[in-house]
């Protein structure tokens, strides 16, 4: 086993070089990749993949990233990507993101420059009791931060620049793939799998150090439009159905202390709404539905149109339709009949002197499409924590930690096969 010798300094000026292109990805968006400027990162990533001996880097025109690292082993190894999505949340700004590294962390309440009333508390981040003399990495209170995932970038493209810096590393044929759109479903929509020419993969995607996930949710998506009636507000009486307040009664009508996303936890699934738009004649409302369990998802669909019905008793001249498509199943159906890719990634990890955590994944991630896609991959920790939002945070250590287990995962390849 080669010893792995890195510092945090060069990862954690990666990623926040990366984090201050703005790479947010809009659901609403028909193109691929949704927004334009994700293609600048990609750009960036690219040179940087070149700079370093990677002859075969290139941008693809719907903005996924490809790149080879060749084999410096004789033996006949299973070739292993490396999967990170480019695009950050539409959930919070990512424009002018001001990345602060907070020096030795003590468990103090981390108050955010830009906002104060964005605070990171250790009574509210249950992972930061772990940090104590870590230095953690935040936005400034305006935007997030994108460590979900440019972490899991930085740390690829770190690892990749590691292997190509030390060829006497024994390891098979890599494949780096950046992927835009992740963030609203549509991850691996234009990825070309016979180019990519994987075996097997890893997205660095997850949270908490050491963990190593091999389950997600089943996921479907509703769209429910509400047809109604509409009339001159002076004249209404006896005439109007508002499509608007039709909807509102619609979603007043979701379980509020289960099958909700702010009531559930471990393996209960939710009915969650993530959009609403309209006029008093027509209104519509898009909605996720997660479940660990596809039967139950199913009932999930069921228990929203039982919902849109009994809601419309009280609107005899009104319509709906409700559209349930299927996003992404649980990657789990697939990985158990390849155990070797979990069991590789627990050794790597414990050869990086982490307790390997394993567990379910409240969410999906590229591999829950991949794996069904034919290329089985589960998901690695990155250090990011509170995705999303303002109070997005990565430990510096981690990343390092991150990279360490890429790494160590290349070798533990090349000595099983």
């Amino acid at each position: 086993m080669q010893e792995i010798k890195l510092n945090g300094v060069s990862v954690s000026e990666r990623f926040m070089k990366y984090v201050k292109i703005d790479t947010q990805s809009d659901a609403s968006s028909t193109t691929t990749p949704s927004t334009s400027k994700q293609k600048n990162l990609g750009k960036i990533l690219v040179d940087e993949l070149l700079a370093i001996g990677i002859s075969d880097a290139h941008l693809d025109e719907n903005g996924y990233v490809y790149a080879t690292i060749n084999a410096t082993t004789d033996k006949k190894v299973p070739v292993i990507c490396f999967c990170s999505h480019m695009d950050t949340s539409p959930d919070s700004s990512g424009e002018n993101v001001k990345p602060i590294v907070h020096k030795n962390y003590q468990g103090q309440d981390l108050v955010l420059p830009d906002d104060n009333n964005i605070v990171l508390k250790l009574s509210e981040h249950r992972d930061l009791k772990n940090q104590i003399g870590s230095d953690i990495i935040t936005a400034s209170g305006t935007t997030l931060l994108g460590a979900d995932n440019k972490a899991g970038v930085a740390e690829i493209m770190e690892a990749a620049t590691y292997l190509m810096q030390n060829p006497q590393i024994k390891h098979g044929t890599i494949k780096i793939l950046f992927t835009p759109d992740e963030e609203i479903g549509r991850g691996v929509d234009k990825v070309d799998l016979k180019k990519l020419g994987a075996d097997f993969a890893y997205t660095i995607d997850g949270e908490t150090l050491g963990s190593i996930e091999d389950e997600t949710f089943s996921a479907d998506g509703a769209k429910l439009v509400i047809n109604g009636v509409s009339a001159h507000p002076g004249f209404a009486k006896g005439k109007m159905e508002s499509a608007i307040k039709i909807l509102a009664d619609v979603i007043s009508a979701l379980p509020k202390d289960r099958l909700s996303a702010e009531s559930t936890s471990q393996k209960e699934g939710f009915i969650h709404p993530v959009g609403m738009s309209g006029t008093s004649e027509q209104a519509e409302a898009s909605f996720i539905l997660r479940d660990f369990d596809n039967d139950l998802l199913k009932a999930h669909g069921e228990t929203l149109e039982n919902i849109v019905k009994e809601v419309m008793k009280a609107y005899p001249k009104s319509t709906y339709t409700l559209t349930i498509k299927e996003q992404y199943r649980n990657m789990k159906e697939v990985l158990d009949k390849y155990p070797q890719i979990m069991a590789n990634g627990i050794e790597a990890l414990k050869r990086t002197g982490l307790n390997p955590i394993t567990r379910s994944i409240r969410g999906g991630t590229d591999g829950s499409r991949l794996s069904f896609m034919g290329l089985p991959c589960p998901n690695i920790f990155t250090g990011g924590h509170a995705f999303h939002g303002k109070q997005e945070w990565v430990a510096v250590q981690d990343m390092v930690k991150a990279v360490e287990t890429i790494v160590h995962l290349t070798q533990v390849w090349e000595e099983r096969s």
